[in-house]
């Protein structure tokens, strides 16, 4: 008897020893497997990740070269103070100048009708 409990004793140990030799000759599969199945299911999210991030980068490209276009264009327009002043300058000339001549012309124009008046007030006394 003790023969029998001893022979079915080894055969469960045995049993359990084989039992445990296939998990973990199966196991590294199993993960094999679980990180394919893992990487099949994530994969396409990360793709559209990645396509975002460089339709971002696109436009950020974009933007951060306007933003120095832009600080380019002020940092030329400060430069041009010079230009804006002698610009000033011509400007107030020329509206003098306009004002000089419309004074002239309204100087004339009055003149013209005074003498017109003039005459106009000759004939009409000689003619009385």
């Amino acid at each position: 008897m003790e023969d029998q409990e001893m022979q079915l004793k080894v055969r469960r140990v045995s049993d359990k020893f084989t039992e445990s030799m296939y998990v973990l000759a199966n196991e590294p599969s199993v993960a094999l497997y679980r990180l394919q199945e893992h990487v099949r299911r994530s994969l396409p999210e990360l793709v559209q990740h990645k396509t975002d991030m460089q339709s971002w980068e696109e436009q950020s490209q974009g933007a951060i070269y306007s933003v120095e276009y832009a600080c380019s264009a002020v940092k030329s327009m400060t430069n041009s103070s010079l230009y804006f002043k002698n610009i000033d300058s011509l400007l107030r000339q020329a509206i003098g100048i306009k004002e000089q001549i419309s004074n002239s012309q309204g100087r004339r124009k009055r003149t013209a009708d005074l003498s017109v008046l003039k005459e106009g007030g000759e004939k009409h006394g000689s003619g009385m």
